[in-house]
């Protein structure tokens, strides 16, 4: 899997759709099933519930942290599964400046915005457009003039597709209707490659195909710097272990990884490798986007998952690829902003083997 052409994953998204025009109002609970590959996914959020794959041995399980019930999503403050905009990660400051006007946004993580503010895209219902059970489902969601202080309406749609028998991708697109904006869109999974009940990820090893970091202050917003990771406790160009060097890192991983080989919006690049020696399960992440933030769930404090398992401190991962954290604030970042006649596109792809 060398690189994937996004005009392809795109073409294929919209040509095997059969329309199934949900009411917005509702929600439901979609499964994907492609050979011993199971995803569940709902329109609340555009929320990834479960992804269920096979260890080294054939058996079966879910390896993404979640709630028992749809219900659980609704009050959730950790983003489970969520697909999160209208601009994902942190806002300092809780505004930024486009085109001569300042725009002031809710202030929902210690003064800044966050995924969104206090009710981004992981706390919407989204319409289903197409589902397939044996292919894809698509999602949309149409953000209004103001929502949460963004400017401008915007279109988004999120398909979730099987490609092959072992790689689930996510094609996130979304176009101004009528005014410039920033656009940023995550999916926040957090995952745990020996079943999400199996306890923390310290022993999982990560490669991350990254030489650089945007550094963070302590609020956790970028300083505007691009530092290099060799030799630091943020160097995972070789794989290792996460626990490793959790002794120089106080409270965890939560940091924005400037990939390598970026796609540069036309074809994806390998941005991360994860591997669980028990399990013998290893996940790859393809990206057509700059950035990954590595997240090892520093905020979890016994929160109640599936099943009533507990879930604790660092019990799972993100790699939430994205554009770079308050881009809109640093002009030296890649752009976030997209005008009308544009269209936002993010492609995700996981590989799933084990062995």
């Amino acid at each position: 899997m060398a690189k994937i052409s996004l005009c392809f994953l795109v073409f294929i998204a919209l040509a095997i759709g059969i329309n199934v025009c949900e009411a917005a109002e509702e929600i439901g609970v979609y499964e994907l099933k492609k050979g011993d590959h199971t995803v569940k996914i709902t329109n609340y959020g555009a929320t990834v519930l479960s992804v269920i794959v096979p260890d080294k041995n054939g058996k079966l399980d879910d390896v993404v942290l979640g709630f028992e019930s749809v219900d659980g999503y609704k009050n959730d403050s950790v983003y489970f599964g969520a697909l999160v905009g209208r601009v994902a990660n942190r806002i300092g400051g809780a505004q930024f400046t486009l085109n001569g006007k300042t725009y002031k946004l809710p202030a929902n993580d210690h003064g800044n915005t966050l995924h969104g503010g206090s009710k981004g895209f992981g706390d919407v219902i989204w319409t289903v457009t197409s589902y397939v059970k044996d292919s894809h489902i698509t999602l949309n969601y149409d953000s209004h003039d103001g929502e949460q202080g963004f400017p401008g309406e915007i279109s988004v749609f999120v398909t979730y597709m099987f490609i092959g028998k072992n790689k689930l991708a996510i094609n996130m697109q979304a176009k101004p209707v009528n005014q410039a904006t920033p656009i940023n869109l995550a999916s926040h999974t957090y995952w745990n490659l020996g079943g999400h009940t199996s306890g923390d990820i310290l022993s999982h090893k990560i490669q991350l195909l990254a030489s650089h970091v945007t550094p963070v202050n302590d609020k956790l917003i970028p300083t505007g710097e691009i530092s290099a990771v060799k030799g630091t406790a943020f160097d995972f160009l070789e794989p290792r272990e996460i626990g490793s060097k959790f002794n120089e890192i106080p409270g965890g991983y939560d940091i924005n990884y400037v990939i390598d080989q970026t796609g540069q919006g036309k074809h994806i690049s390998k941005a991360a490798v994860v591997q669980e020696s028990k399990s013998g399960r290893k996940l790859e992440v393809w990206t057509n986007k700059p950035g990954v933030q590595f997240y090892t769930s520093n905020m979890l404090n016994d929160t109640i998952g599936k099943g009533g398992f507990i879930y604790k401190r660092y019990a799972g991962l993100c790699l939430e690829t994205q554009g770079f954290p308050d881009s809109v604030n640093h002009p030296n970042f890649p752009s976030q902003i997209v005008n009308p006649g544009e269209v936002y596109r993010h492609i995700m792809v996981y590989r799933f083997t084990a062995n």
